[in-house]
């Protein structure tokens, strides 16, 4: 004999289980305002909703329960869990259910929905959902914009009592070849001998050691470039920067651009004075080369250490630890061990077993396993913390370097990492950055002359900060001594690096991470930089005569600048071959390497870097065809006007006059 619950599903025309019930039972269900629970064993079915009356066929008896008011509006994050939305709703997990069932989505109690999801929830129980947003920082008087979340919590003010020492964070820089991982891995070895804890593993990106009771963190990056990438990014980790310079090979150009990085981060610089056991090492002219840079040494008279190392014979290693610990007495640097930990991703990657992990750099606080922290654009709650040996730590202190699993995504690297109140928090934190980082990518904040004198009578910039590339040495000196005779009062020219040679990648990376303007005379600047500057936001600005250059920054210092056109690459052809055809002279076989190729407009012809022609692209062909313009990936045939030496390898960049302010 079937129960009476049989009978009312039967009369209604449905199977026995409500949940396998097509999706127009439960739209009539929602309409009437109730949904059915399945029976229970021996039991009766019941309304979900108190005062709603059974069916005619079902029993009187039914089970009741006081439901919470529902709201008519609620506020959610972009994410949320079926479990916090049914609070927030003041209704059951099981309603929620129920209608994403009906959807086609099933879900659990646990499940986390998207803000859109969250809102068609809404729309079919009557309640208007809306975001829930975090509160924008206050923007100070007279400042062109908030802080951003770095300086706002690095900078906040702790408690002298509460601040204790900490190890400086040391960057070893310098040569290519000039020995850098080998003066690594003999501070290592010099430790291992000891019997002190710490060592080093390469995958970790970051390691301690301990001297005479005291620790060192040393990050390990690539080099130069990675220390300025995390610059460009905000990211100020760094107390001390070890420069290595071969005693055998002096200072070569990587190493005038590593001098330049760590004068821009305005860290104090330690020289150690690497291969003195080599029969060919001259140590004062090395000396000589640095103090012609900025860095006279301490025997000199100066105020750079220079420490003279045998990397390979582990000679005046402790003397070199030894410096670094006395600098950093120095500069007191003291950090909060208590309270929510803030630092900097080092590095990131997916690991096969591990999942996402990140290196990173506690810089206040402390770092415990189980913290929920939003690093960057990505939210995670961390599993394990492992130091530069593999062994597993339960809390992390300021300047301690650690690997960290449990996150959902990989940061970058440079990243801003913080410890937060819930999962819940970090995943709206997450969410929200993202948004933000999609709505902002277009727009390049950038530093250029026309803007210059706004930003310095706002009191927003109180040194101008350039870099110089030019064609020769002979050209570099007088504009060098030009410009710094303009600075004022007001704002100081810093020239943060000098050279000869094209723009490159690596000056770009220091002027983003500086807000640096690029000024080059008789130069160019190769594909790789000028996109890296576009992205960016870096201005680069070519000259052909030093008294253009140094009149404009004068004039923008002053505010006088007026609007003027000035000439912007906008496409790269490389010479493949040369064609003599009777009456046309010499037509250039050309392949399109960048931007696009347009005819009548001006070009300029260059030989290893160097400018050798200038004049107008006058035919342009494709095949036999006569065309207005070759885009990149695409062979043509043109000719440059009166141009007659041209040479296979030959780089013929076209030009466009643009109005700037």
């Amino acid at each position: 004999m079937k129960s009476s619950s049989s009978k009312t599903n039967q009369k209604q025309g449905i199977t026995e289980n409500p949940i396998d019930q097509p999706k127009e039972y439960w739209a009539r269900s929602r309409s009437r305002g109730r949904t059915r629970r399945p029976a229970r064993r021996g039991g009766k079915p019941s309304s979900t909703r108190d005062g709603d009356e059974s069916d005619d066929d079902a029993p009187a008896a039914v089970e009741t329960r006081k439901a919470a008011p529902t709201p008519k509006k609620v506020e959610i994050p972009e994410v949320i869990s079926v479990r916090d939305l049914s609070k927030a709703m003041g209704i059951t997990p099981i309603d929620i259910i129920k209608i994403l069932m009906s959807y086609g989505t099933m879900a659990n109690i646990n499940e986390l929905v998207d803000f859109d999801t969250a809102t068609i929830i809404g729309e079919e129980l009557g309640i208007e959902v809306s975001r829930e947003t975090l509160a924008e920082p206050e923007v100070e008087p007279g400042s062109d914009g908030p802080k951003t979340l770095r300086e706002r919590l690095l900078e906040m003010e702790d408690d002298p009592e509460k601040l204790q020492p900490r190890p400086p964070v040391v960057t070893v820089l310098g040569h290519v070849d000039h020995g850098k991982t080998t003066l690594l891995d003999a501070i290592r070895h010099t430790n291992v001998v000891a019997g002190e804890s710490g060592g080093i593993t390469q995958h970790i990106g970051a390691y301690q050691v301990e001297v005479d009771g005291q620790k060192i963190t040393f990050l390990d990056t690539p080099g130069h470039a990675a220390f300025t990438a995390m610059r460009a990014r905000g990211a100020q980790a760094t107390d001390i920067a070890i420069l290595v310079v071969a005693a055998d090979d002096g200072v070569m150009p990587q190493t005038r651009e590593a001098i330049a990085h760590a004068q821009a981060a305005r860290v104090p610089i330690i020289v150690a004075l690497n291969k003195i056991d080599r029969n060919n090492a001259n140590p004062d002219r090395v000396k000589q080369q640095l103090s012609e840079l900025g860095l006279q040494p301490d025997d000199w008279g100066g105020e750079t250490t220079v420490v003279p190392v045998s990397a390979k014979q582990q000679m005046n290693i402790d003397e070199l630890l030894e410096n670094v610990l006395l600098i950093a007495d120095v500069m007191g640097l003291k950090a909060n061990p208590e309270g929510a930990a803030v630092g900097t991703v080092i590095e990131s990657h997916q690991d096969r077993h591990l999942g996402n992990v990140a290196t990173v750099l506690v810089q206040k606080g402390t770092l415990h396993a189980g913290d929920s922290i939003v690093a960057g654009q990505e939210w995670g709650r961390l599993r394990a913390m492992f130091d530069d040996d593999g062994e597993n730590l339960d809390e992390a202190p300021p300047a301690t370097p650690v690997l960290i699993t449990g996150l959902q995504g990989v940061p970058a690297a440079g990243d801003i990492f913080q410890v937060v109140d819930s999962d819940r928090l970090a995943r709206q934190i997450s969410q929200e950055r993202t948004d933000k980082a999609r709505a902002k990518s277009p727009e390049v904040r950038s530093l250029s002359l026309e803007d210059l004198y706004s930003q310095i009578q706002s009191g927003a910039m109180k040194d101008l900060n350039l870099i110089i590339k030019a064609d020769v040495q002979g050209s570099l000196e007088p504009i060098v001594n030009s410009l710094n005779d303009l600075s004022t009062d007001e704002v100081k020219i810093r020239i943060l690096h000098q050279d000869v040679g094209t723009v490159t990648e690596s000056d770009v990376m220091l002027a983003a991470a500086s807000h640096a303007l690029i000024l080059g005379f008789h130069t160019s600047a190769d594909n790789v930089a000028r996109r890296q500057a576009e992205q960016n936001g870096v201005d680069i600005k070519m000259y052909d005569v030093i008294y253009h250059m140094i009149d404009d920054v004068e004039k923008a210092l002053k505010g006088m600048l007026e609007p003027v056109y000035e000439e912007r690459v906008i496409g790269q052809a490389e010479v493949r071959a040369i064609f003599r055809i009777k009456g046309r002279g010499k037509i250039l076989g050309c392949m399109v390497m960048d931007g696009e190729v347009r005819r009548d407009a001006p070009a300029r012809v260059l030989r290893h870097g160097k400018q050798v022609h200038r004049g107008k692209i006058a035919t342009l062909k494709r095949y036999q065809d006569d065309v207005t313009e070759v885009r990149a990936g695409y062979e043509c045939g043109l000719s440059v006007d009166r141009f007659d030496d041209p040479t296979e390898g030959d780089i013929v960049e076209v030009l466009e006059n643009v109005r700037v302010r």
